[in-house]
């Protein structure tokens, strides 16, 4: 947040962008933004009406659609964030054919690449696993069981050998996501439903699953990734699905679409919110495919 920044979107100076604001927490008579010699942020009473703010400017625009237009026509810019592993992977062919059904709206795409908080920063939905935001009053409606798969590369493979158990992976190379790295001993569920806890020693963690990908392709070691990310190298063979009789207990992430849950939607925020919703019911098994063959180990 900078004075400068918004200043720039408004056209006016940095001085009288200011001054806007001194008069405006004047009439409120309290304070809407914490300053200091390197930052502004909002404070509590400011976040709360900015919130307030961006629900009357999304009844405006739903007010002025109907009287324009004499209906409601999905129009103006949507603010989306997105999980940055998931979006980079499989979230394009659903954009594609969004901006093809409501071409008078506009994305304003986000990428996460850590926790934030939803309404602060004025997002209109999200595509994210609920863990990576924050906020009240926030609706989530479940999209997909994001599930890892263990595999390797047939090059490493060649080279030191296949586990046929989870105990065998204590002879291999070991490469994760740092956040699965950080909780411990990972213990399989066999299909007799026995349990085997193996302290695995991961030689590479990295918090982004696409470079976790490439070091496996790379033949860097054995590695559990999100079953979406690798379903192409899959089929081709570039990677191989290991111990896929066993799940790993308690890794399934869910992917769930959020919004702010005001008494009225915009009709760009319901567009998007429907369309989702249809879209990832259709492509579910494309998503998931490697499950519906069995072939994967989860955690």
């Amino acid at each position: 947040m900078s004075f400068g920044h918004a200043a720039a979107n408004l056209g006016i100076s940095n001085a009288m962008a200011t001054r806007y604001l001194e008069q405006l927490e004047a009439h409120l008579n309290t304070r809407l933004v914490n300053r200091n010699t390197r930052s502004l942020s909002l404070t509590e009473e400011g976040a709360m009406y900015a919130k307030c703010c961006r629900t009357i400017l999304d009844d405006i625009e739903e007010m002025e659609s109907i009287a324009i237009r004499g209906s409601i026509e999905p129009s103006g810019t949507l603010r989306v964030a997105a999980g940055a592993s998931f979006s980079l992977s499989s979230l394009t062919p659903l954009l594609q054919q969004y901006l093809l059904k409501y071409p008078k709206v506009k994305l304003s795409l986000t990428l996460l690449h850590q926790h934030v908080d939803f309404v602060r920063e004025g997002f209109d939905v999200g595509i994210v696993m609920p863990n990576q935001i924050s906020g009240t009053t926030l609706i989530k409606r479940p999209l997909l069981s994001v599930r890892p798969i263990t595999v390797a590369s047939p090059g490493y493979l060649d080279t030191n050998g296949t586990p046929s158990t989870p105990s065998d992976l204590t002879a291999h190379t070991f490469l994760t996501l740092s956040s699965a790295a950080l909780d411990g001993d990972w213990v399989f569920v066999a299909p007799d439903q026995q349990e085997t806890r193996v302290a695995l020693d991961v030689a590479l963690a990295v918090n982004n699953a696409l470079m976790l990908r490439h070091a496996a392709l790379a033949g860097m070691g054995i590695a559990v990734l999100p079953e979406h990310h690798v379903l192409d190298d899959l089929r081709s063979g570039t990677l191989k699905p290991l111990l896929t009789n066993y799940r790993i207990t308690n890794a399934d992430k869910e992917l769930a679409l959020v919004y702010a849950d005001r008494r009225h939607i915009s009709a760009k925020t319901r567009s998007f919110v429907d369309f989702s919703v249809d879209w990832f019911r259709i492509n579910a098994d494309r998503l998931t495919s490697a499950r519906s063959r069995g072939k994967h180990a989860t955690r």
